[in-house]
């Protein structure tokens, strides 16, 4: 019967080093052992296992005959190489081949540990991405607003529960949450649906020319004004006016607006004439418009005539979750049928990175990415540079701290392995930026043997040629 661990196979010629291994991983691991080579693909054509250690010098079949049967037979199985012989050449010859990683003799049992359960890691998120293209085709979808998080959810209700009552919504958020695609939603949940929705960025308004655009004007109202034109409260008549920006109305043209809310009706520049209009405003901003009350750049009149109701959008960072589906569901968009998807090392660059533009940024960085992809899939390198480790003049390499929520979210081990990581590549950053790139004299300093500071550095991306110093 299971006993639900993940499994490992250990293939080794020497009885101690098999024992070694059941004692690092029998606690955590479903461990089976093989004496040789042979043995072990016998094994292999009977059953999978999640995670192969195996020796490289063996007699019979070695290391390398076994990891190209378990990439032949399963190649989600992920194969961790040891041998006593270490060196370089040997180590880039096994990651090409397809192992996760290498172990030279002797090694610390934590490293061990951590290898295998980092190569468990790769496993599951090589597995999840397999499957993310039917997740994305299945993801809930409001009117564009796409996503499975709670956060989002809860938006989604709450929108589709206002769209069918005539209030004036107020949309607020970061820049790049979808707030116009949420003005969108509740127009073509509403009565109004089959009527105008018309949108303006206030923002994007010359000051001099906002109060024609949204009110109209007459023929000669002012230099330039050579016919009588239907501002856009006219245009949404019976539909819905979208004021993205609101907050960066100038403030005389906020008076007008206020009365256009209160009396149902506006004149246009030059005339004296009401005009009377039906239309349901959506406002929007990413300013905080009770502080800008305070500073006396908004209303106070018109901060509550607007204030029927008001929606909050999500930023990315508090629906990380929605983030390997949205960047598959743009994938798809973009003119790259070929690309299969993301590697898990891309997925996690994205899903750990801060986004302060939200989906919009995210969009854009997957379009980035599919334009200049190489291979099958999206990997770290395709992304722009700024959604990784930032690197600072003289080579010196900045890791924030990770946000607390999304740690929160994980598992404790996965967590601890996340800071763990950042921590170690601040390390290496700093040890080969005062040793100039000089992995010998760094590995002295570190206490470690040269080969094993070189696996190090490759597995954390740290290049000691941006350390080097030039003549």
């Amino acid at each position: 019967m299971s006993s639900g661990k993940p499994t490992v196979l250990v293939v080794d010629d020497k009885e101690n080093m098999l024992k070694l291994f059941a004692r690092i991983l029998g606690d955590a691991y479903a461990v089976t052992t093989a004496p040789d080579g042979l043995q072990a693909l016998a094994l292999l054509s009977a059953r999978a296992f999640d995670v192969v250690v195996s020796d490289i010098q063996m007699p019979g079949a070695d290391g390398f005959t076994v990891l190209r049967e378990v990439k032949r037979r399963a190649p989600d199985t992920e194969v961790v190489l040891v041998t006593a012989y270490a060196s370089i050449p040997k180590a880039v010859e096994a990651i090409k081949e397809g192992a996760y990683d290498y172990l030279s003799k002797p090694f610390d049992p934590d490293e061990v540990a951590l290898v295998v359960a980092r190569a468990l890691e790769r496993q599951r998120q090589s597995r999840d991405a397999q499957g993310l293209a039917a997740r994305a085709s299945r993801m809930p979808d409001f009117h564009g607003l796409r996503g499975t998080s709670p956060a989002l959810q809860k938006t989604h209700a709450l929108l589709a529960q206002v769209a069918s009552r005539d209030l004036t919504v107020v949309l607020t958020g970061e820049t790049g949450t979808g707030k116009e695609l949420a003005a969108r939603a509740l127009h073509r949940e509403s009565p109004r649906r089959d009527k105008p929705f018309v949108a303006v960025n206030c923002g994007a308004l010359p000051a001099e020319l906002v109060e024609s655009e949204l009110f109209g004007h007459a023929k000669g109202a002012f230099t330039g004004a050579t016919g009588a034109k239907a501002g856009l409260f006219e245009e949404a008549h019976g539909g819905t006016l979208f004021l993205d920006e609101v907050g960066d109305l100038p403030l005389p043209v906020q008076v007008k607006l206020n009365r256009a809310l209160q009396e149902k009706e506006i004149r246009r520049v030059g005339t004296t004439t009401p005009v009377t209009v039906d239309v349901r405003v959506v406002a929007a901003t990413h300013r905080d418009l009770a502080q800008e009350v305070s500073a006396g750049r908004f209303r106070e009149d018109l901060y509550y005539r607007l204030g029927g109701v008001t929606v909050r959008m999500p930023s990315l960072r508090e629906r990380r979750e929605d983030i390997p589906l949205l960047a598959m569901h743009f994938l798809a968009g973009a003119d790259r049928p070929e690309l299969e998807g993301f590697t898990p090392q891309a997925l996690r660059t994205l899903t750990d990175a801060p986004w302060p533009g939200n989906v919009r940024q995210l969009q854009n960085a997957v379009a980035r990415a599919a334009a200049v992809a190489a291979g099958p899939r999206i990997v770290p390198e395709d992304l722009p540079p700024e959604l990784g480790t930032a690197r600072a003049p003289g080579g010196q390499v900045s890791v924030g701290p990770l946000p607390a929520e999304a740690l929160a979210k994980q598992p404790y081990r996965e967590a601890v392995d996340r800071v763990r990581d950042a921590v170690s590549r601040d390390y290496l950053t700093a040890l080969m930026q005062e040793f100039s790139g000089n992995v010998t004299h760094a590995a002295e300093r570190a206490g470690m043997e040269r080969e094993s500071l070189h696996r190090l550095l490759k597995r954390y991306g740290v290049r000691t040629e941006d350390f080097k110093r030039g003549d």
